[in-house]
């Protein structure tokens, strides 16, 4: 397998095929020139997304006001991800982690069925964003042509939002360093407004009663969990891990992941949790007088503008509608980013063609990023609502999220003397606890997301998979080692949970298994599967080997 110690600086000069010592676009690298302010904001910046402009009347609709606890719950759950996250990113600072943990630990089958689920959340994020962005901007009458009276895109809506994805491409294409300078300003921005709506909404009409007058919790403990999957609340939070997916170009990753990583889940909650207690709180009682599941007030399609312009804030309105572009857009611009690089990690573990790893003179995974716009585009055909998407990215980023705890498990029990930038205390009882933690999330986004999916993972065997049977069967440099023997619990854990969901009552399931005890059922399968792949992980020497293949080693960007 090809070895991105191969990609050298192109400051060094080493690497070069040209006489001129000028480093050709295969062997060029990706350049360290982010630093903690720029890895803050570029997972600050995913995580305040469009998910703040809908997220709290969603979580409402399903939970009632004991959505707030529904947010505490999802922030939980992000933080404990994190911790592992933030622990893995030190230990290996590599562009593309999320995807390539699970190969270290687990080997090629693991890694590509983990990478696959990465890199699906991530391809369909951008469009997402650019959805939320048209659904907004419906407000104008300018841009009503754009949306069908059910809010999915028309054929001009379509070539529009083609275009605004092409804008995320053309900026990623300028290189890092303006793709940082350009998400910090956005991000400024994106965490002014929100901060400043709460303040403002909080402040002119506040209505504590609003919080008891209809019940706390009018759905029971089903509607609080069904809140966390099903309307945006993990999908809001999600986001913190790109840091780790631009590690690889951060001037001091040792230091700065952990910080990254962990600050963005605090900045996150604090910001969503306060967003949805002065929604809740600013609510006209006639708004939700036939019950929080029929809540409705002219303007619901933009939330928080809509209800500005209810209370007589039109001013606050109009700010809102503005970030309504921006807080979008910004999310949009870093996924792009983030969805080359987890093509650049998916090649290098050879299970992509190694076209994905050119980079051009500004050391940007080109072709990654055209993949992710044609990706983009193709995502508004079946998906042309914002609404529709949701559901999908949230149940495909927790099983992305899922591979973490496991690596984590292995690499600590394997390799417990290798130099970490952080040390998670407590680490041996957080990782199974948040593996626990994905499964519920998953099993919580209900069998209807839940078969969709298994759709797109059969997919991604298909092409995935078929590239790396044709690497190891041509004997190309990147082709992959699948050792089955390590991924032994990984088809056991798919359908297990798949069938789990089926019996239960999220989603259309059959209901077979009431409250409780279906929690129970996945906590202790969950917990089955964990010991058990830790068990049968790779061998130290194994491990090595797979990290010696894969990971960028820079030493002038330490």
């Amino acid at each position: 397998m090809v070895s991105l110690n191969q990609l050298s600086s192109p400051g060094t000069g080493t690497g070069s095929d040209s006489p001129t010592g000028a480093p050709s676009p295969s062997h060029r690298s990706l350049r360290r020139e982010v630093g903690l302010i720029g890895l803050l904001w570029a997972s600050v910046g995913s995580i305040i997304g469009s998910g703040w402009l809908f997220g709290a009347k969603n979580a409402v609709v399903v939970a009632g006001p004991a959505a707030v606890v529904s947010w505490g719950i999802g922030a939980v759950a992000i933080v404990l991800l994190a911790l592992v996250h933030a622990e893995l990113g030190g230990l290996f600072p590599v562009s593309g982690g999320t995807a390539r943990y699970p190969h270290y630990a687990f080997g090629g089958l693991a890694g590509m069925s983990f990478g696959w689920f990465t890199w699906l959340q991530a391809a369909t994020v951008a469009p997402i964003e650019v959805e939320a962005m048209i659904g907004y901007a419906g407000h104008w009458e300018i841009a009503r042509s754009l949306l069908n009276d059910n809010g999915t895109l028309t054929a001009s809506g379509f070539v529009v939002a083609t275009f605004l994805m092409a804008i995320f491409v053309a900026v990623n294409f300028l290189g890092v360093r303006v793709l940082a300078h350009t998400n910090s300003v956005a991000t400024w921005l994106k965490i002014f407004v929100p901060l400043f709506a709460i303040f403002v909404l909080a402040v002119t009409n506040f209505h504590g009663s609003n919080f008891t007058s209809h019940g706390f919790a009018p759905f029971g403990v089903k509607g609080v969990l069904a809140a966390i999957s099903s309307s945006g609340v993990i999908f809001a939070l999600l986001g913190f891990e790109q840091a780790i997916q631009i590690s690889g170009e951060s001037r001091n990753p040792k230091r700065d992941i952990p910080r990254a990583v962990l600050g963005s889940v605090a900045v996150g909650t604090l910001i969503y949790t306060l967003l949805q207690v002065v929604f809740i709180g600013a609510l006209p009682a006639a708004s939700f007088a036939g019950g929080w599941g029929n809540l409705d007030f002219p303007g619901i399609e933009g939330p928080f503008a809509g209800l500005a312009t209810l209370i007589g804030l039109g001013w606050l309105a109009w700010v809102l509608y503005f970030d309504a572009i921006v807080s979008p857009g910004g999310t949009g611009l870093i996924y792009t980013t983030s969805t080359s690089r987890i093509s650049l990690g998916l090649s290098k573990n050879g299970y992509a063609p190694q076209l994905f790893e050119r980079l051009d003179k500004r050391g940007v995974p080109w072709f990654g990023l055209i993949t992710s716009f044609v990706t983009g585009v193709i995502c508004f055909l079946p998906f042309p609502s914002w609404q529709e998407l949701v559901g999908f990215i949230t149940s495909a980023s927790v099983l992305m999220y899922a591979g973490a705890p496991l690596a984590f498990g292995a690499l600590r029990r394997r390799m417990p003397e290798r130099e970490r930038s952080y040390r998670l205390p407590l680490g041996g009882l957080i990782s199974p606890a948040a593996f626990v933690v994905s499964s519920l999330i998953i099993y919580w986004s209900g069998w209807h997301t839940l078969s969709r999916l298994g759709v797109a993972i059969l997919i991604g065997y298909a092409l995935l998979g078929g590239y790396a049977a044709y690497a190891i069967r041509k004997g190309l440099p990147n082709a992959p080692r699948l050792e089955w023997r390590a991924a032994q619990w990984l088809p056991v854990y798919l359908v297990g949970l798949g069938i789990i969901s089926w019996q239960g009552g999220f989603g259309d399931g059959l209901g077979n298994l009431p409250m409780w005890w279906d929690i129970a059922v996945v906590a202790v399968f969950s917990l089955v599967v964990y010991f058990w792949a830790i068990r049968v992980a790779l061998p130290t020497d194994a491990i090595e080997r797979n990290i010696e293949d894969v990971e960028v080693v820079d030493e002038g960007g330490h």
